[in-house]
């Protein structure tokens, strides 16, 4: 399953929710335009269909391999995309790089 079929199925699974189903559509749209899709819009729909219940309802109706099959393409575009901010000690300009951070 590609991201475009990921997204057309929350958006089916979320007809009951018009919030997940309202950035679902917004996601399936876009990609169906050939529109690169942001990862905060992607983000947004897990969190919302978290939230609702959607992924839980998804997970009994299809099973742990069918759910699996529907959430991965979208958690691994959001994985893919969201950028990655080191927690390393950055230096100040003076300081010796090997030494810094370290209390005395």
């Amino acid at each position: 399953m590609d991201l475009k079929d990921a997204t057309l199925m929350f958006l089916s699974e979320s007809a009951a929710h018009p919030a997940v189903a309202e950035i679902a559509q917004s996601a399936y749209d876009r990609l169906v335009e050939g529109e690169d899709i942001d990862y905060r819009v992607l983000n947004d729909l897990v969190d919302q269909a978290s939230g609702k219940g959607v992924l839980r309802a998804m997970r009994q109706k299809y099973g742990p391999v069918g759910f699996e099959a529907i959430v991965m393409p979208v958690l691994q575009e959001i994985g893919r995309r969201k950028p990655v901010h080191s927690t390393r000690y950055t230096w100040q300009p003076g300081e010796d790089p090997l030494t810094a951070g370290i209390t005395r």
